[in-house]
C-alpha cells in the first residue's frame, strides 16, 4: 500500500476551479446550445402532455361539474315551483276552509237565534196564561175577601154596638151602614 502524503485541508485553503470538473453546467459555454435543444424538447414534451391529456381531463371534469350544478339547479327551481304551487293550494284550502267555518257559525248562530226566540216566544205565552190565570186568582180571592170583610166587618160592628148600646142592632142597617162606609 502506497502511502500518499496527505497535508491537511484547512477552511480557508482555496480549492482551484479546475479539481471540481469545472464550473455551474448552465453557465457553461460548450453545454449552452445542448442545453437549449433538451430544454426545448422538454418543453415540447411537456406541452404535448398538458394539451393532449391533462387539459381534456380537466375540462371534462369542468364540463362534468357544470353539468352537474345546471342539473342541480333545475331540479331546485322545479322543487321550488311546486314547493310555490303546493303553498298557494295549501292557502286555498285554508281560506275556503275558514269560510266554511264562518259559514257553519253563522247557521248554528242563526239556529241558536231562532230556536232561542221559539223558546222565549212559548215562554211568554206561558207566562201570560199564568199571569192571567193568577190575576183571575187574585181578582176571585180579593172577592172572597172582600165579602168576607163585609160579613166580618158587619159582625163586628153589630158587636159593638151592642157592647156600646146593650142592644143587639138590625142586621139590615148594620149591613146599610157597613155598605156605607166601605163606598166611601
Amino acid at each position: 500500500m502506497a502511502q500518499k502524503s496527505a497535508q491537511p485541508v484547512t477552511a480557508t485553503e482555496h480549492i482551484p476551479s479546475s479539481e471540481h470538473g469545472g464550473g455551474f453546467p448552465p453557465f457553461q459555454k460548450e453545454t449552452f446550445a445542448s442545453q437549449l435543444v433538451s430544454l426545448l424538447i422538454a418543453f415540447v414534451a411537456l406541452y404535448l402532455i398538458v394539451s393532449r391529456i391533462a387539459l381534456p381531463r380537466v375540462g371534462s371534469l369542468l364540463d362534468e361539474r357544470q353539468n352537474a350544478i345546471e342539473g342541480d339547479l333545475a331540479q331546485a327551481q322545479k322543487l321550488k315551483d311546486e314547493s310555490d304551487s303546493a303553498l298557494r293550494a295549501y292557502e286555498r284550502e285554508l281560506a275556503a276552509a275558514r269560510a266554511r267555518a264562518q259559514a257553519i257559525g253563522s247557521e248554528t248562530r242563526e239556529k241558536l237565534n231562532a230556536t232561542s226566540e221559539a223558546e222565549r216566544k212559548t215562554l211568554e205565552q206561558q207566562l201570560s196564561v199564568k199571569l192571567a190565570e193568577a190575576e183571575k186568582t187574585i181578582a176571585s180571592t180579593r172577592e172572597a175577601a172582600m165579602r168576607n170583610v163585609r160579613g166580618i166587618a158587619a159582625e163586628a160592628a153589630g158587636a159593638i154596638v151592642q157592647r156600646l148600646t146593650g142592644v143587639l142592632p138590625d142586621g139590615k142597617s148594620v149591613e146599610h151602614a157597613v155598605d156605607a162606609s166601605l163606598k166611601g
